[in-house]
């Protein structure tokens, strides 16, 4: 996913952990029959344990929160997951004829994944991707100001998957592998490292889904 390309410190904050640990623990309380939602892709390059993948378009709710890195995760949480579990203006509806009136009821969207950390002017931005079919222009308005909706275009990125805890160590490991397996194959990136986490707080270290993004430079898409 090509999302905003400001420099992005070099591990995931620990308050940014625990935040999505409960986004994601949220989530599979509130869709227990089937998997946490993300963003369609396909792999169009294979580098050993490295994908380059093409993302579609998909749209996100985010937010700039002050920061610093360690507590980005943790401010942006009740903001994102408010808007997420109700604090909004309800299902937007356009009639097709006039005049119409609607009184719109809170909607409660689904949870998807993954949920990203970048840093960005003024602090960190936080992003929740929206379920499937719903776009910036269609997602429930905001009741708080500080969340803004918005279209993320077609990209492709480099993506190395990993397990293991959250660490500054396990996550500089897997950064060095990325980058040596781009530049062994002359692939060029843009940006900084864009952090992906995707699971609930009780899956076991060993089998969770961590990733590391980096948006590929226009010269080296396959």
């Amino acid at each position: 996913m090509k999302t905003s390309p400001p420099r992005l410190p070099r591990h995931p904050a620990a308050a940014f952990g625990a935040a999505v640990l409960l986004i994601l623990a949220l989530s599979t309380v509130a869709m227990p029959s089937h998997a946490t939602e993300e963003p369609e892709y396909q792999v169009v390059r294979q580098l050993a344990d490295i994908e380059v993948r093409q993302y579609g378009a998909y749209a996100v709710a985010e937010v700039v929160v002050p920061g610093p890195a360690s507590k980005a995760g943790g401010q942006a949480f009740p903001i994102l997951a408010g808007y997420i579990f109700g604090k909004n203006k309800g299902e937007r509806k356009f009639a097709m004829t006039a005049p119409v009136t609607q009184t719109a009821a809170p909607v409660k969207l689904e949870m998807t994944a993954p949920v990203t950390q970048t840093a960005a002017p003024g602090g960190f931005l936080v992003q929740f991707v929206l379920p499937r079919g719903v776009t910036a222009a269609s997602a429930p308005e905001p009741l708080d100001a500080r969340v803004q909706l918005r279209e993320v275009m077609p990209a492709q990125v480099a993506v190395i998957r990993y397990s293991g805890f959250w660490s500054v160590s396990n996550d500089a490991k897997h950064l060095a592998r990325l980058e040596a397996a781009l530049r062994a194959a002359n692939l060029a990136w843009t940006g900084e490292p864009v952090y992906s986490r995707y699971n609930a707080p009780f899956t076991p270290w060993f089998m969770r889904r961590n990733e590391i993004w980096l948006s590929m430079a226009p010269a080296s898409t396959p």
